[in-house]
């Protein structure tokens, strides 16, 4: 993937954004357990940088895919992991069927606000008994008349305790489980809808996550996004870019996991000599940093693929996979080097070990990934 003048200026903006309007209050959002979503989303949005990819007629640039990976590889410089992943869900998770597939007056009255910041978006597709499986969903959307009456509920909703609408993926219909789905666009203020709790988490803290009930929720039809059934192709497009995101996201956290490890090692002493001087240490660091750079290049490839046009499933599932159990092993073993100061709360480091935990989980978890590839693969066993 080449990097253009306007791909640098672009960086150079969200780079700006990062230290002057977020990673200053990082530390106050996680001890909150939450972030100002509405008020961060209206400055990117003010920039132009919640719609990078979607059409100009929307308030979109209408930019190809490359300029999200770069905002989501440079995001990785927030301090944190919650708040870029929010952001992410708002640009490339509940937003690209709605531009894609959306009706003209669908993306006018919901697509627009969100580019433009003024609206915070979340995408429903995880139940209770449903996450990485996403054709065993059991939430319903019965036709009556002009509306659609929803029934059922949503587990682990980002943005959920802030959202202005989802994206949410229901039964429309019995039969196959690939072809009786659909995506509709639901107001979060809408009589039925219910926040039952904030999560509480292991890591990702100052983003809010939800879990939401649905009571004979009234939306009208023409809510739908593209054709009724076509739900679940409409999602697994959306996992494309959702995992090439977040596979682009991890980059930069974990380079600033080695360089801070590399730093403090260099002055942290054991035995009178540096910690970095073990060969070791030092060894270990630099394999991780090799690693880190093919992650790199396997995104890249994929983002050029896809910009051709390119089914880029197993590509984009590798790099999912990748990311998630590099992100593991870096910041374990950094951590082992920072010693006793690597199991503190506020350390860098260990932020990384508990937010990144999840990039193995969410968006389809590891064993997900190994059998899409299994199946691009023909190596699945015959039946």
């Amino acid at each position: 993937m080449k990097l253009t003048p306007e791909h640098e200026e672009l960086k150079r903006t969200i780079e700006r954004f990062v230290v002057q309007e977020l990673n200053p209050h990082v530390d106050e959002w996680e001890e909150a357990g939450i972030f100002p979503a509405h008020e961060v989303f209206r400055k990117l949005g003010e920039l132009g940088l919640l719609g990078l990819t979607k059409p100009e007629a929307y308030g979109g640039a209408g930019l190809d895919y490359s300029y999200s990976v770069l905002m989501a590889e440079t995001l990785g410089n927030i301090r944190c992991g919650g708040v870029p992943m929010a952001i992410g869900v708002q640009t490339d998770m509940a937003t690209p069927a709605l531009a894609r597939f959306g009706s003209d007056g669908l993306r006018a009255e919901f697509l627009a606000p969100a580019i433009a910041g003024q609206a915070v978006a979340c995408i429903g597709v995880s139940e209770p008994g449903a996450g990485s499986d996403v054709a065993a969903i059991r939430t319903t959307a019965r036709k009556d008349g002009d509306d659609y009456v929803i029934n059922g509920g949503k587990l682990w909703i980002t943005n959920g305790t802030q959202a202005d609408w989802m994206c949410c993926l229901a039964n429309t219909s019995e039969g196959s489980p690939h072809r009786n789905k659909s995506l509709i666009i639901v107001p979060m203020r809408s009589k039925g809808v219910s926040v039952e709790r904030k999560l509480r988490k292991i890591g990702m803290n100052s983003s809010d996550t939800a879990q939401i009930h649905f009571d004979d929720v009234r939306v009208p039809r023409r809510h739908l996004i593209g054709e009724e059934g076509h739900g679940f192709t409409y999602q697994m497009l959306q996992f494309q870019e959702e995992r090439l995101w977040g596979a682009a996201n991890v980059l930069k956290g974990l380079d600033n996991a080695v360089r801070d490890t590399v730093e403090y090692t260099r002055s942290r002493k054991i035995f009178g000599r540096p910690v970095l001087d073990n060969q070791v240490v030092h060894f270990t660091l630099a394999e991780l940093q090799t690693e880190i750079e093919a992650l790199r290049a396997l995104v890249y490839r994929a983002t050029e693929l896809y910009v051709a046009g390119q089914d880029v499933t197993q590509l984009a599932s590798m790099a999912k996979l990748k990311a998630g159990r590099l992100t593991r092993e870096v910041a374990d073993k950094c951590l082992q080097y920072w010693g006793g100061m690597g199991f503190t709360w506020e350390n860098p480091v260990s932020r990384l070990y508990r937010d990144g935990r999840l990039a193995s989980i969410g968006g389809g978890a590891d064993e997900v990934m190994l059998s899409i590839l299994c199946k691009t693969m023909g190596t699945l066993p015959r039946s």
